[in-house]
Formats: C-alpha cells, structure tokens, sequence
C-alpha cells in the first residue's frame, strides 16, 4: 500500500507536469527539438521491442518533450524531483511488466507534437499517465480504487 500511494501521488505531480510540457513542446517545438524527440523515441521503441527495462530511455524521451517546451522550469523541476519521478523506472511491485500498456501512447504523442498539436499531445500524455494509473492499481492489488484516490 505505501508504495501505491507514493507512486500515485508522484502521478498526479507527473500528470500537472508532463501533460502541460506535451501541448507546449506542440505549440514551440523547432524542427531540431522535433527531431530529438524522435530519435529518443526510436531509442526507447528499439529497447521496448528488446524486451530491456526502457526506463533509462523513458526518462531520455520525456526529458526531450520537456526540453522542448522551452520552459527550462520543466526540466528543473524534474531534477529536484529525481528521487520521486525514478520510482517509476525501477520496476514497482518487483514486475518487470510494469508500465508496458503505456508503450503504445508515446508514439502517438511524438506525432502529435511533430505535427504542431498541443491538445493531440496533451491527449496522448494523459493517455500514457492513465495506462501507468491502471498498472499501480492493478498490479498493488487495490482493483476498484476510485480514480483520482489512493
């Protein structure tokens, strides 16, 4: 139960953080930052398709969309909130599978901040953070607990 409750709390801080750096990396993205966002993308798809733990690589590719919001406030939150934020990357529940269904979500959000659509990104993160939501509550055994509740 403890570790359910930290990862949701560290969720919902997730959720104000990377749904709102999605739509403004849409709206302000160069061709490079696009680019970069890509190639991280294909990096985390590659391990994805290995079957390797892609956290490493999930952290790269949001820390580009981060980087591309050109807020630099993004990026810092996210470093003084390391500790937090990496709990999701080191296999919670001790499942390997953990995260997985939202796999599917990070391409489309890569398009959609390719093609300059800051609400299809902002769709496409919420998507990824309520596929994570459902694994905590999944795979900790708390099946039924209200959204948006430990």
């Amino acid at each position: 139960r403890a570790e359910r409750d930290a990862l949701l709390q560290t969720l919902e801080v997730r959720r104000a953080l990377e749904v709102e750096a999605a739509g403004l990396a849409a709206a302000r993205a160069d061709g490079a930052a696009v680019a970069r966002i890509g190639e991280a993308y294909a990096t985390l798809e590659a391990a994805e398709l290995e079957g390797r733990n892609a956290g490493a690589e999930d952290l790269a590719f949001h820390r580009e969309i981060y980087a591309a919001s050109a807020n630099p406030l993004f990026e810092q939150l996210l470093s003084q909130m390391r500790d937090a934020f990496e709990s999701f990357w080191r296999r919670p529940f001790a499942r390997a599978d953990f995260g997985t269904r939202s796999f599917g979500f990070h391409g489309p959000l890569s398009e959609a901040i390719a093609a300059g659509d800051p609400d299809g990104a902002r769709r496409q993160a919420a998507a990824i953070l309520d596929s994570v939501r459902e694994d905590i509550v999944e795979m900790s055994g708390a099946r039924g607990a209200p959204q948006g509740r430990p």
